[in-house]
């Protein structure tokens, strides 16, 4: 990359010509260091002093964590005479499963058969024996140990045996309940604690459980969701707007000792910002590579406008039935990253008047679509026209090889999509819906590091899904897992989407009324 004297053109306008596209690959070089430095040690929050411009609004608020739920008290399910075992002794059953730690608090559920008499002829039956089983809960706080007896009634005339079934498990023939499924669940997907992490925690209160048993049951139960998680695609599918992004994952690549890039892409139906009665719901989908193949397929049915970044690979769904709105804070990114570099007053300026579309954004937000559109067309479509004038005015000032020009040249390119929003007061002035929804996943990877397999990336999309779709809510995700993974082995498949986290919150709060 240097330059050698001997080979500088003698004709003076040349050699200006030849020092200026040195001079333009210079600065463009020092922004891109400075940008890498930036984001990799600098803030991710695009502000400028309150001076220089206006906040961005629409910034997510902070839910408070809901408190944790006290055990419900168990009913006396058996007379005296027939009590187990007492609190923390380990059972001397029958027959008895599977071994847990005799120091574990125990809770006996009683199976009774309905009635005590028999069935065949109609005798007075006596109790016969039991089977006892156990399983393995978690309370928040604390483990238990979950005795499950099945008394075994005899009729003395006709030998008749009447016992209750063994009660149905999230998981086939194992030991965890459904709170533990959603207490590991949770703790990985929404707390960001990797399972090695879980298992070390656990070993601690007198609980062995490797890490690769978590990851088994992480993904049964992933396995056991996919008829909910499709019931939720579905419904997020059939909205009139969408929001989409992408981030990339990590997975492990066996046999070469490294990992690839996979990517998360996140579909987002959320209608709030323009008073829409129907509830927020998020899609994530995981693909091993960002083939534009991908988010084609996820979005085949998908018919309406669909809100995102520049990102080519979505380019053929616009050839269709899918409409394009752009996003104003990729645009205004640009500027900032201008900025943070240079102090550019040109992209102050273009901040400023972004800015002033914010603003007006601000008053809008939650009103009905046509009054935003009316808003718009009245108070944001003059700045749009003043902006669109200063920035080809300014692009001709500015060296076409210099980053405010691609800066420019990456707004005006896509200036119908940008401006879509200024008609449709369905579409949002940005994608933030979208980039928020990717946050989690973004914590959680510098967290766990990777993905185990691309398998382990699908099931972490359907588990991120359901759990995304319960923030947006304001459900307790871990609640909601306990009641749903306790009822899902059993629920019939063709209604489903009664167990989406909008549907069963009302039971939720009944649950947590009577607990209280």
């Amino acid at each position: 990359m240097g330059l050698a004297i001997d080979k500088l053109p003698d004709d003076p306008v040349e050699l200006k010509r030849v020092l200026a596209g040195r001079e333009a690959l210079i600065e463009q070089l020092i922004a891109e260091i400075g940008l890498l430095k930036r984001w990799r040690y600098g803030r991710s929050a695009e502000k400028l002093d309150e001076s220089a411009s206006p906040q961005l609004p629409f910034e997510e608020r902070e839910v408070p964590a809901a408190p944790p739920r006290a055990p419900a008290p168990e009913p006396t399910c058996i007379p005296p005479q027939e009590s187990t075992q007492p609190q923390g002794t380990a059972p001397t059953a029958s027959r008895r499963v599977r071994a847990l730690p005799a120091h574990l608090p125990r809770r006996t559920i009683i199976h009774r058969a309905p009635s005590c008499a028999c069935p065949a002829c109609g005798a007075r039956m006596r109790v016969l024996g039991e089977d006892v089983s156990e399983q393995l809960g978690f309370v928040p706080g604390y483990f238990e140990a979950i005795r499950h007896v099945r008394p075994k009634l005899s009729c003395a005339q006709c030998s008749r045996i009447v016992q209750m079934p063994a009660p149905t498990r999230p998981i086939e023939r194992a030991a965890p309940t459904a709170g533990l499924l959603a207490q590991v669940i949770v703790a990985k997907y929404a707390d960001h604690l990797p399972l090695y992490r879980q298992a070390g925690i656990y070993r601690r209160a007198g609980v062995q459980l490797e890490r690769s048993t978590l990851a088994s049951w992480v993904g049964q139960v992933a396995d056991l969701l996919d008829p909910l998680v499709g019931a939720l695609s579905g419904y997020v599918l059939a909205a009139e707007k969408l929001h989409a992004d992408d981030t990339p994952i990590p997975v492990l690549d066996p046999g070469r000792g490294r990992t690839q890039t996979g990517r998360i892409w996140t579909y987002v139906r959320d209608e709030r910002p323009a008073a829409g009665p129907d509830p927020p719901a998020v899609w994530y989908r995981y693909s091993p590579d960002r083939k534009g193949e991908h988010p084609r397929a996820h979005l085949r049915r998908f018919r309406g406008i669909l809100q995102a970044d520049g990102y080519a690979g979505f380019g053929a769904l616009y050839q269709g039935e899918v409409i394009e709105a752009a996003c104003w804070a990729h645009a205004r990114r640009k500027y900032y990253d201008l900025y943070a570099q240079d102090r550019s007053p040109i992209a102050a300026e273009a901040m400023r008047r972004i800015g002033l579309l914010y603003a007006i954004e601000r008053q809008i937000r939650g009103q009905a679509p046509a009054v935003r559109a009316a808003v718009r067309q009245e108070r944001s479509a003059p700045i749009l026209e003043e902006l669109r004038g200063w920035l080809e005015a300014t692009l001709r000032t500015v060296s076409a090889k210099s980053p405010l020009a691609g800066a420019i040249q990456y707004t005006l390119v896509r200036w119908t999509a940008l401006t879509r929003f200024r008609d449709d007061g369905r579409i949002d002035i940005d994608n933030n819906t979208a980039e928020r929804s990717i946050r989690s996943i973004v914590l959680g990877r510098r967290n766990y590091l990777f993905a185990g397999s691309d398998r382990g990336g699908e099931s972490a999309a359907n588990l991120y899904s359901l759990i995304g779709t319960c923030r947006l809510n304001n459900i307790d995700p871990y609640g909601y897992f306990a009641d749903i993974l306790e009822r899902i082995a059993e629920y019939p498949v063709n209604r489903i989407e009664e167990l989406l986290p909008w549907n069963v919150a009302p039971r939720l709060l009944s649950l947590s009324q009577q607990a209280a």
